[in-house]
């Protein structure tokens, strides 16, 4: 199985600067390739403390120049934040930077602070989600971006640089409602999982999308990546104690910034899955949510985080495991030891786990398609 981390940039509590933040998640990010973690990704987020990414390109570019094998992935561009020929520029533009070591993650997004905050209307994310990706993968594919739709107009413009290697089969998309994952198998993306909602829930949600996935594709999907917030400790009840402190503490910084239990879930289109959650916070609370969250993720032992792990992959046949090491104002000596602990005495055994795929099944395209989409 396919091993990397991922860097937030939370400042839960601002208990330090911004700068000590981005000082503290890029001292993780760089011990990644050295510790043997297979790809370093990181989120987009804006405006609040929540997680202060606001350009992952940007951030993966970066850690480009500063890796020489690791994969760099995307957890999530959120497009309809986006120009989308402006995103397929950045992105090929990493890609020709890190000789194809990204690997593609997208999203819509469901973060009211942050659509108010660029004068968007929410209720049209996912129209605009799906026009935005359609013309991305296309124009990744061709080297060539054009659309004519309702939200998104683009006459005929090349991708400069050029695009040199597929995106497809190391494209995945962040997809929590049903709906969304019936979306990514037409698009014709793997799933990233993030775990918010019972297994048995994206159980059944997986086995719905392969089969669309193939229906509508004539091939097998690619095995999803799945992320997980971590904790591991040599005592079980430390290990413990300190993910309902920190991993907990981290779905209350959730919880803040989505807005979950407001009003307007239930009133925004293309939300009615949350819905459910808001309900769910309204009936059981937020301390019920919170350690309901906590217990979906890997904490533990170094057996235990390993036993985790592996029953994720049971349920899921994910072939990529994604920790997050440094979260909810965690001390940075902490989550330093988490993270390697983690990468000396329970990622060599997680790596062994045999998942027949790799993360990136890429072709090289040819050359010629570009030429003419230069002229």
């Amino acid at each position: 199985m396919h091993v990397g981390m991922a860097a937030i940039f939370q400042n839960t509590g601002r208990q330090v600067t911004d700068r000590q933040v981005y000082r503290n998640e890029l001292s993780l990010a760089e011990m990644a390739e050295p510790l043997g973690f297979e790809s370093i990704w990181s989120v987009e987020h804006h405006f609040t403390d929540y997680t202060m990414c606001p350009d992952v390109v940007q951030f993966l570019s970066y850690m480009a120049g500063r890796t020489r094998t690791v994969k760099l992935g995307s957890m999530v561009v959120v497009l309809p934040w986006h120009d989308p020929m402006r995103a397929a520029e950045q992105i090929s533009m990493l890609d020709n930077l890190s000789d194809g070591r990204m690997i593609l993650g997208l999203g819509r997004g469901a973060g009211k602070v942050e659509f108010d905050g660029f004068r968007l209307d929410m209720g049209e994310s996912r129209e605009r989600f799906v026009e935005y990706a359609e013309a991305m993968l296309e124009g990744l594919e061709s080297g060539v971006m054009r659309y004519d739709g309702r939200h998104y107009k683009q006459p005929p413009a090349a991708i400069r640089p050029a695009p040199f290697k597929s995106f497809r089969g190391r494209t995945y998309a962040a997809a929590v409602s049903p709906e969304s994952a019936m979306i990514m198998a037409r698009l014709g993306v793997g799933l990233l999982i993030i775990p918010q909602k019972p297994w048995r829930e994206v159980e059944k949600e997986l086995t719905e999308y392969k089969k669309l996935f193939r229906e509508i594709n004539g091939v097998e999907p690619p095995k999803p990546v799945s992320a997980g917030w971590v904790f591991v400790d040599s005592s079980a009840d430390r290990a413990r104690e300190m993910a309902m402190t920190y991993i907990g503490g981290y779905y209350r910084t959730v919880l803040d910034h989505y807005q979950f239990a407001g009003d307007h879930i239930r009133t925004t289109k293309g939300y009615e899955y949350y819905v459910k959650m808001n309900e769910k916070l309204h009936t059981y609370g937020d301390e019920k949510a919170i350690e309901f969250f906590a217990d979906l993720q890997v904490y533990g032992t170094p057996e235990q985080v390993h036993g985790k792990i592996v029953k994720i992959n049971q349920q899921t046949a994910n072939k990529a495991f994604v920790g997050v090491f440094s979260y909810a104002g965690m001390p940075h000596q902490e989550a330093v030891r988490n993270m390697t602990q983690f990468a000396r005495e329970v990622m060599p055994e997680v790596r062994k786990i045999d998942v027949g795929e790799e993360i990136d099944r890429a072709v090289d395209l040819p050359d010629h398609r570009f030429k003419s989409a230069a002229e």
